[in-house]
C-alpha cells in the first residue's frame, strides 16, 4: 500500500477527530469563498451597471444615494429636478449624450421607468422580439422580468407606487408589453422602460397630453426635430465635431404649456476635459447635484469592504482552528498507534515513508474540507440568489474564479503544517524503544 491509502486508512479510523478536522477546514474555506464570489460579482456589477455613464445630474443630496436609485436602481431616489434645467444642460457642447430617467413606480420590485430610445443606446439594449415603446402605457421589458414572471407580447402589467411591490397599485393604467430585450447580463434586464409622458400622467398630470403625445420620446415620432437641432449645434461647435457620432439630446423640443419634472439624467461628456468642468458647473451653478459614478462606487465598494474585511479575519481564525484540530488529531493518533509504526519500521518502511504517511493524513484532512468548503460556497451564492430574486439577482452561483485554486492550496498548506510536528515525532520513532515497551 502507497502512502495516500494508508493515510485514508488511518483517517477512517478515526472518525470523530477527521470530521471535525474536515468541517472546521470546510467552514473556514466556505466563508472565503462566499466573500470572494460577493466581492467580485458585485465590483463587477458596478462596474458594468455604470459603464458608458460619466455623470448623473439629479436633485440636491446624497450623492451616493443619487447614484443608488438612477443607475442600480436600489434606493428611493433624492427627489425631482426640473425638465427645463435639464435641458439647458443638455445643450451644453461638453455633453454627448444626455438620458433623462423620471421614476417612481414597480412592477413586482422591477423599477419602471420613463426615459426615451437614448437609454437603449447608453447601454446597447437589442430587442428579441417586439418593438419599443410608440405611445403612452406601452412598454418594453428586459430579459430578467420577461423569465422570472413568464411575461410575453402583449400582456399587461400594472405598476405600484414606490419601490415596494406592496405599494399602492395603478389600476387605471395599465401598461401593455410591446417589446422584450435580450439578455445584456446587467442592470437593464431586471428593468421596464416606457416614455416619460407614460409616468407623468400615471401620476396625474394631464395638462397637454395630446402635445406629450406627439412628441413621444423615441426618435421615431422626434427625428426631425432632433436633426434640425443638431444641425445648428454643430454649426456653432463645429470645432467640436468631425467624424464624431451624432450628438443626441434626449429631451430636447417643446414640451408643452405644463412645467415638467424628471428624477436624474445620465450624461454622457463629449471630451476628457469635462470630468473636472462640468460637475463643478452643476453644482456651483444650478440648483442641482452632480454625482461621479466612479467617484460613489469606490466609495461604496470601500465602505461594503468593511464588512468583508471582518468576515474574512472570522474565516481565517475558524481556519486556523482547523490546522489546531487537525494538529491535536494526529498527535494524539500517534500515541496510539506507535506500535503499528514500529511494526512498519521492522518490516522495511523507512523514516521518510513514515514521515510521509502522517504529513499525507493531514494533507488529506484539509484537502477534503477544502474542496467541501468551496461546494458549500457556491450552495450559499445559490440560496442567497433564489431567496433574492432568482434570475434576477447579482449573485450566480455558477461562476468559477481563478482564485478559488488559492482556497484549495491555503488549505493544502494548512493540513501540511499542522502535520508536520506529528511527522517528525513519527520520523524518529524508536523501534527498540516502542517494542520493549519503554
Amino acid at each position: 500500500m502507497n502512502a495516500l491509502q494508508i493515510a485514508w486508512k488511518n483517517i477512517r479510523q478515526n472518525p470523530a477527530t477527521s470530521i471535525l478536522g474536515i468541517l472546521l477546514t470546510a467552514f473556514g474555506t466556505g466563508i472565503l469563498c462566499v466573500l470572494l464570489l460577493t466581492s467580485h460579482q458585485i465590483e463587477q456589477q458596478l462596474g458594468n451597471n455604470s459603464r458608458g455613464i460619466d455623470l448623473v445630474v439629479g436633485a440636491k443630496g446624497s450623492p451616493i444615494q443619487l447614484i443608488l436609485s438612477s443607475i442600480y436602481h436600489m434606493d428611493n431616489p433624492t427627489g425631482n429636478i426640473s425638465l427645463t434645467e435639464a435641458q439647458k444642460l443638455a445643450t451644453n457642447p461638453m455633453v454627448r449624450l444626455a438620458v433623462p430617467l423620471s421614476l417612481g413606480d414597480n412592477y413586482k420590485g422591477h423599477r419602471i421607468i420613463g426615459t426615451d430610445s437614448t437609454f437603449l443606446q447608453l447601454y446597447g439594449l437589442e430587442l428579441s422580439e417586439g418593438r419599443i415603446w410608440q405611445a403612452d402605457f406601452e412598454a418594453a421589458i428586459g430579459a430578467d422580468v420577461a423569465q422570472k414572471h413568464n411575461l410575453k407580447i402583449g400582456d399587461q402589467l400594472y405598476g405600484a407606487h414606490g419601490l415596494s411591490s406592496e405599494g399602492h397599485t395603478h389600476d387605471e393604467h395599465p401598461y401593455t408589453i410591446t417589446g422584450i430585450f435580450k439578455p445584456a447580463h446587467h442592470i437593464a434586464d431586471r428593468l421596464i422602460l416606457t416614455n416619460l409622458s407614460s409616468v407623468w400622467r400615471m401620476h396625474g398630470d394631464h395638462d397637454d397630453d395630446d402635445h406629450d403625445h406627439a412628441h413621444d420620446e423615441t426618435h421615431d415620432h422626434g427625428e426631425a426635430h432632433d436633426h434640425d437641432h443638431e444641425h445648428n449645434h454643430e454649426h456653432e461647435h463645429k470645432h467640436d465635431h468631425g467624424n464624431e457620432p451624432r450628438l443626441v439630446k434626449s429631451i430636447m423640443g417643446d414640451i408643452g404649456s405644463g412645467e415638467r419634472e424628471i428624477t436624474s439624467m445620465l450624461i454622457q461628456y463629449r471630451n476628457p476635459a469635462a470630468i473636472g468642468m462640468f460637475p463643478r458647473l452643476v453644482n456651483q451653478q444650478t440648483a442641482m447635484q452632480a454625482a461621479s459614478p466612479a467617484i460613489e462606487s469606490a466609495r461604496l465598494f470601500s465602505l461594503l469592504g468593511i464588512g468583508i474585511d471582518s468576515l474574512q479575519v472570522l474565516a481565517y481564525v475558524i481556519m486556523l482552528m482547523a490546522a489546531l484540530s487537525v494538529f491535536i488529531s494526529l498527535y494524539n493518533a500517534l500515541k496510539s498507534r506507535k506500535y503499528d509504526l514500529a511494526i512498519m519500521r521492522t518490516l522495511g518502511a523507512s523514516q521518510g515513508k513514515l514521515f510521509g504517511i502522517v504529513i499525507a493524513e493531514g494533507i488529506l484532512l484539509t484537502f477534503v474540507g477544502a474542496m467541501v468548503g468551496i461546494v458549500v460556497g457556491h450552495i450559499a451564492i445559490y440560496l442567497i440568489g433564489v431567496s433574492t430574486g432568482g434570475t434576477a439577482t447579482l449573485l450566480q452561483a455558477m461562476v468559477l474564479l481563478p482564485q478559488e485554486a488559492w482556497l484549495v492550496f491555503i488549505g493544502v498548506a494548512i493540513g501540511f503544517v499542522a502535520s508536520v510536528i506529528p511527522a517528525i515525532k513519527a520520523y524518529k520513532t524508536s523501534i527498540s524503544q516502542t517494542l520493549s515497551g519503554n
